[in-house]
């Protein structure tokens, strides 16, 4: 028996969630180059749950568009952060509603018995850093795929 592959997939929305760091590593690169308008980020402090709306490249898509010689494609997704006890950001002007972010990464920096916080890297410098009192993150696809507008997928320089 061996390891699932993006090949052994099927078409349907993502709806993960992360409980541990090795969990999140998965989401982290499902997001990976999402992008979002300032405006879309939300935090309910009183229901202690940070979530932002995504236009998440289809990076478990990416093999398949290109062996069948079709566009990439981007999904509208929600990430979804619960237990969170403060928001804190570096770099971002939430004042602008004109600015797009891009995240590069999610990531988990653990603290003790079971705390810690939750690293959104966004490009151009930005971070978003939630203290949360358990690790709870959930990515899920809430629109039908569409066309990525650059018709490319992005590059790392790999």
């Amino acid at each position: 028996m061996s390891d699932a592959s993006f090949h052994d997939g099927r078409e349907a929305p993502l709806n993960l969630g992360a409980q541990d760091a090795e969990d999140l590593q998965v989401l982290s690169t499902l997001a990976q180059d999402a992008v979002f308008p300032v405006t879309e980020m939300s935090w309910r402090s009183s229901e202690r749950r940070f979530a932002v709306l995504l236009n998440r490249f289809r990076w478990e898509d990416r093999e398949a568009a290109e062996r069948r010689g079709r566009d990439f494609e981007r999904v509208q997704s929600l990430l979804v952060v619960d237990n969170v006890l403060r928001v804190a950001s570096q770099g971002v002007d939430r004042s602008d509603k004109d600015v797009i972010l891009s995240l590069l990464s999610v990531s988990f920096e653990p603290g003790e018995d079971g705390t810690g916080h939750v690293l959104l890297t966004l490009a151009g410098d930005g971070a978003l850093r939630l203290e949360v009192e358990t690790l709870d993150v959930a990515l899920k696809d809430v629109t039908r795929p569409y066309r990525a507008p650059s018709k490319h997928a992005p590059d790392h320089g790999d």
